[in-house]
């Protein structure tokens, strides 16, 4: 027979099945399964400890805020709390320091600068 140009044999059309051993095909889907389980797995173990992580930051960032409450309701009453005097003058010390180490940066470049 001759169609649109080609020839065509008569018989089944498609691919021919492959002659495969059967119990290779059912050894290969088990390892298949065995794999997909496997991933599955690793997969969970990966979004638990991800939640977990997560639920500890929640936990660690709302301490924080509540103890901001408290600064705050402490600052109210008119009360400064020790942290937060800590914190400014932890805070005017260490601009200090970087004023310094600004201005002796500033003196040596000025003075690399006067000398060709």
């Amino acid at each position: 027979q001759v169609v649109g140009g080609k020839v065509k044999k008569p018989g089944k059309r498609g691919r021919k099945p492959a002659k495969i051993d059967l119990k290779a095909k059912l050894e290969r889907s088990r390892q298949s399964a065995r794999e997909c389980r496997a991933r599955k797995k690793l997969r969970y173990q990966y979004l638990e400890e991800l939640v977990s992580s997560r639920e500890r930051a929640i936990c660690a960032l709302r301490e924080e805020l509540e103890m901001y409450k408290q600064w705050c309701m402490a600052m109210d009453q008119g009360k400064i709390p020790s942290e937060i005097k800590a914190l400014l003058t932890g805070e005017e010390q260490s601009k200090a320091q970087q004023n310094s180490t600004k201005l002796v940066k500033t003196g040596k470049t000025e003075a690399n600068s006067s000398n060709p």
